[in-house]
């Protein structure tokens, strides 16, 4: 008897162990390079709200900014290894693991405004491009904006001829590239996380970027002037797992999918207002004096940049670049 009680319990307390690990939550590990109170970074805080909440729990969502689980350079490598579900790089991440049709978003003045941006993206171009990462092992799930980019250094910069022999940070994209080689600029490509410390110690002496991302990073710091050039633009793909997403029960996956489109509708919503508060902050610091280009610099800046079309279209598609400029172009707030 006693044998059988010790048998019965011994089974009860494994049906216990094993009712508490099926109720253990699935975790998603959300990485990504910019700070917190980013427009990405807050997107991803208000996905971690709303997929906990709409799971009841089921899914616990970790999420870890400033590459403090994976620098930029390697954070895609771990998604495809399965070491982190979820990520939102920026497009110029995916050139170099071979979907170079991503490269389209960096190319200078091809978008000119956010409706333009979301014909391409919320159409069948961005459809189109979501699908290729199928064969990379991820799942695109949506495009989140931060805005569009200006140029700084600390010498102005107001025409073409003032970007030549300065070496600018980039992030690794032929386009890039490209632009600023047409400029007579010499690009130096660079993790995100190191660029402070390269624009304060001269390794670099210049960028583009947002300014939420020169304001949280401080870069307006370093940089003496900041051009407000518009002429091109930063905006991300939220990718997971395609194993992990593909795994997942159908229930737990819809819901994951509604708290992403409306992680979605936030973020890009409140972009445009992140970046113009980011550049009053810029400005009332007095650190970095703002130059707004004259009608007919920006044309020369332009006209300047018109061949990186001709110089990339071998790898980014000319069919494609075609397509998003019949898109994009005569489009107006």
């Amino acid at each position: 008897m006693k044998r059988l009680i010790v048998a019965l319990a011994a089974a009860g307390l494994i049906a216990a162990v094993g009712s508490a690990q099926a109720q253990a939550p699935i975790v998603l590990k959300f990485s990504h390079v910019v700070a917190p109170n980013t427009p990405k970074g807050k997107g991803a805080e208000k996905f971690k709200e709303l997929g906990e909440k709409y799971t009841n729990g089921k899914v616990k969502i970790e999420v870890y900014a400033n590459s403090s689980l994976y620098k930029d350079k390697e954070e895609l490598e771990a998604l495809q290894l399965g070491a982190v579900q979820m990520l939102a790089p920026s497009n110029s991440k995916f050139g170099p693991i071979g979907i170079k049709e991503f490269e389209v978003f960096d190319l200078p003045y091809i978008l000119p405004n956010k409706p333009a941006l979301r014909k391409v993206t919320d159409g069948p171009i961005g459809d189109r491009l979501l699908k290729l990462l199928d064969a990379k092992g991820m799942t695109g799930l949506a495009y989140w904006d931060n805005g569009f980019k200006q140029m700084s250094a600390n010498k102005p910069l107001n025409v073409p001829d003032d970007y030549k022999g300065l070496k600018f940070r980039i992030q690794s994209s032929k386009v890039l590239e490209a632009q600023f080689r047409t400029l007579g600029a010499i690009p130096q490509v660079m993790a995100f996380s190191e660029v402070y410390q390269a624009l304060q110690t001269g390794v670099v002496d210049g960028q583009e970027n947002t300014p939420s991302n020169m304001y949280t990073q401080k870069m307006h710091e370093v940089q003496k002037f900041t051009t407000l050039t518009n002429h091109g633009y930063i905006g991300y793909v939220v990718v997971v797992n395609k194993k992990f997403w593909d795994d997942l029960p159908a229930d737990i996956r819809g819901q994951l999918t509604k708290a992403m489109k409306e992680a979605t509708a936030y973020s890009n919503g409140i972009s445009e207002t992140e970046n113009a508060e980011a550049l009053d902050d810029m400005k009332k610091s007095g650190k970095t004096q703002i130059i707004i280009p004259t009608a007919a610099q920006t044309a020369a800046m332009r006209k300047a940049m018109e061949p990186v079309y001709a110089d990339v279209s071998a790898r980014v598609g000319k069919k494609l670049i075609d397509e998003v400029l019949k898109e994009t172009q005569g489009v107006t707030h």
